[in-house]
């Protein structure tokens, strides 16, 4: 039961992504937190997720005050009882645990930065990760986007004076943020001091290391026991450099930074079957030699990788859709999906690819492999590296995934060198932007007319007229709009165009076409009715297609947020209130019941010379 007196079941948002808010509001810890969560209720439709706050411990009174302080908008059940807590065993008075639009919980956050300047700031700059949600303000339209390494000075472990970064300029820095007890720390500092001693002391990166823990006695026992006393060891009593770095959570966090003073790769965690390899590739880089080719031999290696000698490609890359593929999937709640996943990561189900029991994160997104294969020309010899990539693209963006799709048109958008030659602005807006829109219906050919399809599509007619898009004029009429141009273009079958509502014209006058018709979705029927010609084709038939790439765009049109805010994300429930398909997809071929007649508004079917279907994997 909520604040509010309403009874919420968890189970109903299956469907939407969950961030759980538990929190007793009698404790000062949970302000900053609920602050960073309120900060990011106003998001929950564009991002398709939801909040739910869990008051424990205390009263309802004393948790709708707070929530009224904080200015928490979204539903808060009562936890007083410490019911909903104890199936969490959850033992901490703040945490925040997110769910996926399955319902599987993802993660969870019990500790918070509440010493950092601005605690709230961080947190939601913390959850907007979680929840991959683009950060505020304008994406900068700069190539080369690393940024410079916080100065800093600190007290030394050893009791030697002070340490300042600003001393080490023109020199490389490897920057380890460890705990002296964490035995990943200890796996990370034994690689580094083997593979620094490999590297010519006058070109040597520097290792500094920055305890999280200002024990100094247990430190120094710690690193002397397992011999990792040989490099300058700070302490960050305030927790200042960890702020400025934004260590907060697991360690070890290790930064690598060039003598430039720029930030070029950050470790969060050492994961021993691919960093140890990656960081070579690194510290060669700042030491001014030529990385070694460490890559996986026998799967895919990632973008993390390559980016090591082609950092320029990567700057280009971070400014296509490829580079957030898969966060799209996380907000449509298709990330289990592997009809969707197949198409948004790095070798799908192939060997050392990305595969939806691992979840491997270094390969998320379509990159570098996607288009060049394993391990690029390296790995893959055969490959010509100016080759005309429309076939690779192809294998993705299909007439199932990408109606419409045209390669001279979509090349530049991801091109390399094109986004290169844009100016910051030009990129800014490419990162705004993302595709441009295309025309997904044939232009070229007149409309006819519902009333032309109704002879031979009986049962789809009949569904469809029973539809409120059928009435979609009607409702126009309810509120005054009906001579309303911008009204009627998304009222009426092809407003305007050839064959289609006319321009300046009243509904009456033409009520086949004063509504949203056959045409509006399927496209202009000239030639399909034309006799003796083949009725694959001419026609778009949506029975085959994918309801996110291809029907949503059709749809969205109109329904876009202006006019149907959260259509997008709900585009296959919608779809499958009205489909009516009774045709095999792609074959002209009526769909048969037992009997070997059509199934009049049969749940799964349409295709070319069809109505709309579906199949449960695949409604449209």
């Amino acid at each position: 039961v909520t604040l509010d007196g309403e009874v919420l079941s968890i189970s109903s948002l299956i469907g939407k992504r969950l961030l759980l808010f538990f929190f007793n509001p009698e404790v000062e810890d949970a302000r900053p937190v609920a602050t960073a969560v309120a900060s990011l209720a106003g998001e929950r439709g564009e991002h398709n997720f939801e909040i739910v706050g869990v008051a424990m411990g205390s009263s309802v009174a004393e948790a709708r005050t707070f929530a009224e302080q904080v200015g928490l908008a979204f539903p808060i059940l009562d936890d007083s009882q410490a019911s909903i807590s104890r199936k969490f065993g959850l033992r901490v008075p703040v945490a925040l645990l997110g769910a996926d639009a399955e319902g599987y919980l993802t993660y969870g956050i019990g500790s918070f930065p509440l010493d950092a300047e601005q605690p709230a700031e961080v947190i939601e700059s913390q959850l907007r990760d979680r929840l991959r949600i683009p950060a505020r303000g304008e994406v900068s339209g700069v190539l080369d986007g690393r940024p410079l390494a916080p100065l800093f000075e600190a007290e030394r472990l050893d009791g030697n004076g002070r340490f300042r970064l600003a001393d080490l300029s023109d020199r490389a820095v490897v920057l380890v943020f460890f705990l002296h007890t964490c035995p990943h720390c200890h796996d990370a500092l034994n690689f580094f001091k083997e593979a620094l001693a490999q590297i010519p002391e006058a070109v040597r990166p520097a290792l500094i290391g920055v305890s999280v823990r200002d024990q100094v006695t247990s430190v120094r026992a710690m690193l002397a026991d397992k011999g990792l006393d040989f490099f300058p060891v700070l302490l960050d009593r305030d927790q200042s450099i960890q702020n400025d770095y934004g260590v907060f959570g697991g360690v070890p966090v290790i930064l690598l930074i060039d003598s430039k003073r720029r930030i070029v790769h950050r470790f969060q965690g050492w994961r021993a079957e691919r960093d140890p390899a990656l960081a070579r590739m690194h510290l060669a880089q700042l030491s001014g030699q030529q990385a070694p080719m460490l890559l996986n031999p026998k799967g895919y290696t990632g973008n993390d990788a390559c980016s090591v000698c082609h950092q320029a490609q990567q700057d280009t890359w971070l400014f296509t859709r490829h580079a957030s593929a898969f966060d799209t999937l996380v907000t449509h709640g298709a990330d289990r999906k592997s009809e969707c996943v197949s198409c948004h990561v790095v070798g799908f189900d192939r060997p050392g690819g990305f595969t939806l029991s691992e979840r491997p994160q270094h390969l998320e997104d379509v990159g570098c492999e996607s288009c060049h294969a394993r391990g690029g020309p390296h790995l893959s010899p055969g490959l010509v590296i100016n080759a005309n990539y429309e076939s690779v693209c192809l294998t993705c963006h299909n007439s199932t995934h990408s109606l419409g799709f045209k390669y001279e048109e979509f090349l530049p958008k991801v091109s390399h060198a094109s986004i290169a030659a844009l100016s910051p602005s030009e990129r800014r807006k490419l990162a705004a932007n993302g595709q441009p829109a295309r025309e997904l219906l044939p232009k070229n050919l007149r409309f006819v007319g519902s009333e032309s399809c109704r002879s031979c599509h009986v049962a789809e007619f009949e569904t469809w007229a029973a539809s409120p898009h059928a009435r979609a004029v009607e409702s126009l009429a309810r509120e005054g709009k009906s001579q309303q141009a911008e009204c009627l273009a998304c009222h009426t079958t092809a407003f305007g165009r050839p064959g289609g509502f006319p321009k300046q014209a009243r509904p009456a006058a033409h009520p086949d076409l004063a509504r949203v018709g056959c045409e509006s979705c399927h496209g202009p029927g000239e030639d399909h009715i034309k006799e003796n010609t083949p009725k694959l084709g001419n026609i778009l038939g949506l029975g085959d297609k994918c309801d996110s790439c291809v029907i949503l765009k059709i749809c969205g049109s109109c329904h876009d947020d202006a006019n149907d805010p959260g259509f997008r994300f709900q585009v296959a429930e919608r779809i499958e209130r009205q489909q009516h398909g009774t045709i095999e997809a792609g074959t002209g071929r009526p769909k048969t019941a037992t009997a070997g007649l059509p199934v009049p508004g049969g749940t799964d079917g349409g295709g070319e010379g069809s109505g709309t279907g579906s199949t449960p994997e695949d409604r449209g």
